[in-house]
């Protein structure tokens, strides 16, 4: 077998409109699964124990088990218990902000106990409101301090978002596979789109770490 790479520029804007649909649910899904995951943050710090127990298993079962079983559940499973007739995009972008809440809930956690209570008597003594106190004071501290963390998640979570090709969701792996099987070029193509993800990725990798020293930085100061 010869390898010809040049059969990819033949198929460059079909692999363009599988990115486009990656990066479309990576960013709608990291944007919604980050404001669930800071409210689930917001309320495992409720005196109710109850729900403290019921958002804790919610976390833990879905940072515990593989993202594709949970994609299968929802894509399979969803439609059968609740009689609901869904799409694959729709079964997708709940599985993928289901997962992305949990994760992050977890960054946001650790950013809401870094703010000094001090912060939290300033906005009794100012008497704000939960909402104001929330809106205003506590989630721009929070933020903040995940930002790192989060740009970490959303990176991983591109990556991850390669698993919807498997519920037929054209994505990019779903065009680069599709592709490949058709040409019978599976080197060629499969190393384009591993080529593509690295592209995107990586300079998302380096700019967490360029996020991170600044804040740190600032911090220190």
């Amino acid at each position: 077998m010869t390898l010809d790479f040049t059969q990819v520029f033949s198929y460059w804007h079909v692999l363009l409109q599988g990115l486009g649909i990656t990066l479309i649910f990576t960013l709608s899904c990291a944007v919604l699964g980050s404001l669930a995951g800071f409210v689930i943050s917001l309320l495992r710090l409720s005196s109710f124990a109850p729900l403290r127990w019921l958002l804790t298993l919610y976390v833990e079962f879905f940072r515990g088990t593989p993202l594709l079983i949970q994609l299968f559940w929802v894509f399979f499973c969803f439609p059968v218990v609740f009689r609901l007739d869904i799409s694959p995009w729709v079964c997708v972008t709940l599985s993928l902000v289901m997962y992305m809440a949990a994760i992050t809930s977890e960054t946001f956690r650790g950013s809401l106990k870094s703010i000094a209570g001090e912060q939290h008597d300033a906005c009794v003594a100012l008497s704000l409101t939960p909402a104001a106190r929330v809106l205003y004071v506590i989630f721009p501290q929070a933020l903040l301090r995940a930002v790192p963390t989060l740009l970490s998640n959303v990176v991983s979570l591109f990556k991850e978002s390669a698993l919807i090709s498997s519920v037929g969701v054209a994505d990019l792996m779903f065009v680069g596979q599709n592709i490949s099987n058709s040409t019978a070029r599976p080197v060629e193509f499969l190393t384009a789109v591993a080529v593509i993800y690295f592209v995107v990725a990586f300079p998302l990798t380096r700019l967490v770490g360029v996020v991170e020293s600044r804040l740190l930085r600032r911090y220190a100061l």
